[in-house]
């Protein structure tokens, strides 16, 4: 479940300097999953478009973006914590739109219900693309959610290298926020 997309939108809704709504970007294939389609869609996610994106910011919404894309929710429980390659579309509509990136570091999230592995054929069966092995029900494990500086990139969107180098700036910046969330919190639970 995409825990860590909620619990971002719940902080940024119930900041005290400013509390406002957020929309999570959903993988396309969250909708189609029973249950959690529904509640992805109660929690105000929208699947991960650009021009979904692109509408949201400019009725000045707070977009929520998963850079590592399906690559970091399906990665199984002995990669937690390792960010998976991230895209680069993001950075090139920060870039065109000039918004803002704040780099969100979350722990915590990838002990709640952890993916020991992946049934492959099961998830090509049905269309997904994955289908893992866990629990049940979310484990109570310590979340902790680590804000960071806005990051402002301007530039040439047509030029990918440049690009690039960009996002490594804001996977950089994501990790050392998760290494600060994990050396803060005490135990798992």
């Amino acid at each position: 479940l995409p825990m860590d997309g909620v619990l971002i939108g719940i902080a940024i809704a119930t900041n005290p300097d400013g509390p406002r709504a957020a929309r999570a970007m959903a993988e396309r294939f969250f909708p189609t999953v029973p249950f959690i389609g529904n509640l992805i869609n109660q929690v105000g996610a929208v699947i991960g478009d650009p021009i979904n994106c692109i509408k949201m910011l400019q009725n000045e919404e707070i977009v929520i973006v998963f850079p590592e894309g399906v690559r970091g929710s399906g990665k199984l429980y002995k990669k937690r914590y390792q960010l998976q390659r991230f895209g680069n579309g993001f950075m090139h509509i920060a870039m065109t739109h000039q918004t803002p990136i704040i780099p969100v570091g979350v722990v915590g999230c990838e002990e709640t219900m952890p993916s020991l592995a992946d049934i492959k054929p099961l998830a090509k069966l049905i269309g997904v693309p994955y289908v893992p092995v866990t629990i049940p029900f979310p484990l109570p494990a310590k979340v902790f959610l680590n804000f960071g500086k806005p990051m402002m990139f301007e530039g040439d969107i047509d030029n990918e290298e440049s690009v690039t180098k960009k996002v490594r700036e804001v996977k950089a910046a994501i990790r050392k926020l998760i290494e600060k969330g994990l050396s803060e919190r005490k135990g798992v639970f």
